[in-house]
């Protein structure tokens, strides 16, 4: 899974998932542009802050990073939000949040990236969807809904461009190990550590996944090791089925 030369864009990479997956992408060659609101503590090649809900900035972000790296082979959609609770629970901002950061901005930059890949030669996105998008789960609706959407984009584009030489798959996590989990769980009146501990007791696994776990996935599925594979959603879970 060597990456030498390869030129990637990750968003959401100031978070525990995107932090690894950066990290190790650098550490096997490639040369890598971040995006997050806030990327100053990311060590990359090219840094381009921003909002993704602002929908030219997430136009724009493929092009940018292919100017700042010289070329795009690699795009990670990282970036994620979890709103809780039922549809009755839930306002127009959590609404307007979730699709934004889940469903628009990646449709956004996958419109913009799929082109220069194309021109290039080829190239791979990789999607962060959910297990979670792929079976209902209590109590998330909005967060389902909008994996759900992600999950079906990434089937009907890895169809629709594996022809240009661009294959489009998501990994699916489940519980993730990440401060986004931790943060959850202290603002439901949980201690996060006691929380993860007996979380990770209901996964087959031992264990809830860490975010090194995930990133090896995105890794496979933005190498050459996963050639053949276009429009998959491939679950990272544990054993663990969404409960």
């Amino acid at each position: 899974m060597e990456l030498n030369g390869k030129r990637a864009l990750i968003t959401g990479a100031a978070g525990g998932i995107g932090g690894a997956i950066t990290r190790m992408l650098r550490e096997r060659g490639a040369r890598v542009a971040v995006a997050d609101r806030d990327t100053g503590g990311v060590e990359a090649d090219a840094h381009l802050p921003g909002d993704l809900l602002d929908g030219a900035y997430a136009d724009a972000l493929p092009g940018r990073a292919a100017k700042a790296l010289g070329g795009l082979d690699i795009v990670v959609n990282n970036a994620g939000v979890i709103t809780r609770g039922p549809v009755t629970d839930s306002s127009d901002a959590d609404l307007a949040l979730s699709l934004g950061v889940n469903v628009t901005a990646p449709f956004r930059i996958c419109r913009a990236a799929i082109p220069i890949m194309a021109e290039g030669g080829g190239g791979a996105i990789v999607n962060v969807a959910s297990c979670w998008g792929l079976r209902p789960g209590p109590n998330h609706a909005l967060y389902c809904m909008t994996k759900a959407a992600i999950a079906s984009l990434t089937q009907c584009m890895g169809m629709d461009h594996a022809h240009q030489g661009i294959r489009i798959n998501a990994v699916c996590p489940n519980e993730v190990n990440t401060p986004m989990l931790l943060t959850g769980f202290a603002r439901r009146g949980f201690d996060p550590d006691r929380a993860v501990a007996e979380l990770g007791l209901t996964v087959p696994l031992g264990r809830i996944a860490e975010p090194e776990d995930i990133a090896d996935v995105v890794l496979f599925l933005a190498s050459d090791a996963a050639r053949y594979m276009c429009g998959s959603l491939v679950e990272v879970n544990g054993g663990k089925a969404v409960a």
